[in-house]
């Protein structure tokens, strides 16, 4: 057996073996993916609602619960005819259909399959350029551009404005190194010619970005507005500096993405997106912009001076779909994508490290994947709970805003917040199990960071790391656990399942 198929029967993961699954993704567009989401009657169309209240209040009720199907909002009132908005895509059985999954997998399962076959060897396939693409069936350019037809909802009450950028991605090229990126970062409308995006500091596009200011050049970028689900995911998820995101998006769908150049910027775009707005960003062109609910639950970054983008263009398919994406109080739709694929690649930085039997790993949706995280361990030597731990506080994939990480026995469910507690609270010592991290890399959403220390620039936090394992010398006189062995509860659940439906 490998070392793949013993970390799946790991408490969460039993009875699947997750590495003879055979991922199948049936869509290559948003189109494509809403057919099959229809198919698995998990669409639903309301019509009527208008973007000023409607549809940000409609959408907070849906994009907490995990079972609610996705929503498309036609026929809103004031907006370009035809234009839709499609919220909550990451529920229900849709879940799996988006990552190409059979629906029986539980979501400590999803994520495991998602990182065996997606992120465990980073497949990349180079992109494949065309000529023309649906993209270009209607255009805007020069004084034609309104960005304002759409139907942006004002996703909360206290918005500074409507924000048109959330389930997008923003499509930058380093102007030193020439690699292209593609970052989720939220875009605010300004008016019907103007947008500006917050990128916190040290992400991909903020570091290009910073890059075109230093030089005095104009920054072109593109900005994806509606695009599938799986390359709305990869784009939102940390992949290595210097890989481009289409790459890791065609080796997902094991065959290139078909591209097209922006006619303006020239940056590449997908050739099968919604609508696509194009531009300049100038040196020193800024405007105030937020605030704005997010991921936190919290208006945590206030208003500020955040750079302007000029729109010289608008391309979009007859009757665009804007794919929604805006964060609420977690739990919500971003805490649960984000959970199951940042779970996968956090775990997979901790094996690519070093460290020996990390059998699991949960980005809790509380948390909004960020805030805590649960790695479970086959204890091998004493300080391999600390070295998990302090790892997966500051790999790639865990540095960003997090507060608490909780390393665990390899009898623990990572993705069960009350085993994952029952595990601090019965195994952890609080004067010896706690390390603290201090000066640590988070952001200026961040609502625990002061006014004060948020002023002068200074957007770090610190870190929490406990030792909820057995004591490694001492553990196999642990006192046991009063529950039936990984085999006997198999053999009840085969026998009782019945009983719990």
């Amino acid at each position: 057996m490998s070392g793949d198929q013993q970390n799946a029967q790991t408490a969460g993961l039993e009875d699947v073996d997750i590495s003879t699954l055979k991922p199948d993704l049936k869509y290559r567009d948003l189109r494509e993916w809403m057919a099959e989401a229809e198919k698995l009657d998990e669409v639903r169309h309301v019509k009527g609602l208008s973007w000023e209240e409607d549809i940000g209040a409609a959408s907070e009720i849906v994009l907490h619960d995990e079972t609610a199907p996705c929503i498309l909002f036609e026929d809103v009132p004031g907006t370009l005819p035809g234009s839709r908005v499609l919220v909550n895509f990451f529920g229900g059985d849709r879940q799996k259909m988006t990552l190409g999954f059979p629906n029986h997998l539980d979501k400590l399962q999803l994520s495991e399959a998602f990182r065996q076959h997606y992120m465990k060897d980073l497949p990349r396939i180079e992109p494949r350029y065309v000529n023309d693409g649906p993209i270009f069936e209607n255009r805007m350019v020069g004084e034609e551009v309104d960005v304002t037809k759409f139907p942006t909802p004002m996703w909360h009450p206290e918005d500074g404005g409507r924000y048109i950028g959330t389930g997008s991605f923003n499509v930058t090229r380093d102007p030193e190194e020439g690699w292209i990126n593609c970052g989720t970062y939220r875009v605010m409308i300004h008016d019907d010619k103007t947008v500006g995006f917050y990128i916190s500091p040290g992400k991909h596009g903020r570091i290009m970005r910073d890059k075109y200011e230093k030089l005095g050049q104009p920054m072109p970028v593109a900005i994806v507005v509606g695009c599938d689900p799986m390359s709305f995911l990869m784009s939102s998820s940390e992949v290595p500096y210097g890989v481009c995101e289409y790459e890791v998006m065609g080796g997902i769908r094991g065959e290139p993405v078909e591209l097209v150049h922006a006619p303006i910027t020239g940056l590449p775009v997908p050739a099968n997106a919604e609508i696509v707005i194009e531009g300049y960003v100038q040196p020193g062109n800024v405007k105030p912009e937020g605030p704005f609910g997010e991921w936190f639950g919290y208006y945590g970054s206030d208003v500020r001076d955040e750079p302007v983008m000029d729109i010289k263009a608008i391309y979009h398919r007859d009757n665009p779909i804007l794919l929604g994406c805006a964060p609420q109080r977690p739990p919500d739709e971003i805490a649960r994508y984000r959970a199951l694929t940042r779970s996968a690649i956090v775990r997979d930085n901790i094996i690519k490290s070093g460290v020996p039997d990390v059998t699991a790993c949960w980005a809790h949706e509380v948390g909004c994947s960020r805030l805590l995280l649960a790695v479970a361990i086959k204890q091998r030597y004493g300080g391999h709970a600390k070295q998990a731990g302090h790892v997966a506080c500051m790999c790639h994939s865990g540095a960003y805003a997090g507060r608490y990480v909780i390393v665990v026995d390899d009898d623990i469910d990572v993705s069960n917040l009350e085993e994952v507690m029952w595990a601090v609270l019965t195994r952890s010592d609080p004067a010896t199990s706690i390390d603290i991290i201090t000066n640590a890399w988070s952001t200026p959403l961040d609502p625990r960071i002061e006014p004060e220390r948020k002023a002068r620039g200074d957007f770090t936090n610190s870190r929490a790391i406990i030792d909820a394992c057995k004591p490694f010398h001492w553990k196999d006189r642990y006192p046991k656990v009063n529950q039936p062995s990984l085999e006997a509860r198999r053999a009840a659940r085969a026998k009782f399942g019945h009983l719990l439906k």
